[in-house]
């Protein structure tokens, strides 16, 4: 049974990621708060929303991206180890290489738009 409720893989995926890193479960400190935004009287009522404290680093991150309080505990885990890789490993990181990765492609669409409304125009 999975105590995120995600996927045994996605589950296995998080832990590997996390001892990568060098977070452990005793080294972080978690509170659940009340979420806000669009949900109605279920938002304000139940504390779902997810609030994590690394303590040896002092990274924080709060997530409230889901309705269920064990999903937001997965996500603010998985967004930890990304601000963790991000400052370890800098524009190295995964999120660095993917955010290049879209840049570029974004790039490459704006310069075939370019060359046809360029040949578009001649007559």
């Amino acid at each position: 049974m999975s105590i995120f409720g995600v996927t045994q893989g996605k589950e296995q995926e998080l832990l590997e990621r996390m001892a990568k890193c060098g977070i452990r479960e005793e080294d972080l400190d978690e509170t659940f708060v009340r979420s806000g935004g669009p949900g109605g009287q279920k938002v304000n009522k139940s504390a779902t929303a997810v609030s994590l404290t690394h303590r040896p680093s002092g990274l924080t991150v709060k997530t409230q991206s889901a309705r269920s309080q064990a999903l937001n505990r997965f996500h603010a885990r998985r967004r930890l180890c990304e601000l963790m890789e991000e400052r370890v490993l800098g524009n190295a990181g995964p999120a660095a290489l993917r955010r290049e990765k879209i840049r570029k492609q974004k790039a490459r669409r704006k310069r075939r738009g370019e060359v046809k409304r360029k040949n578009a125009d001649m007559p």
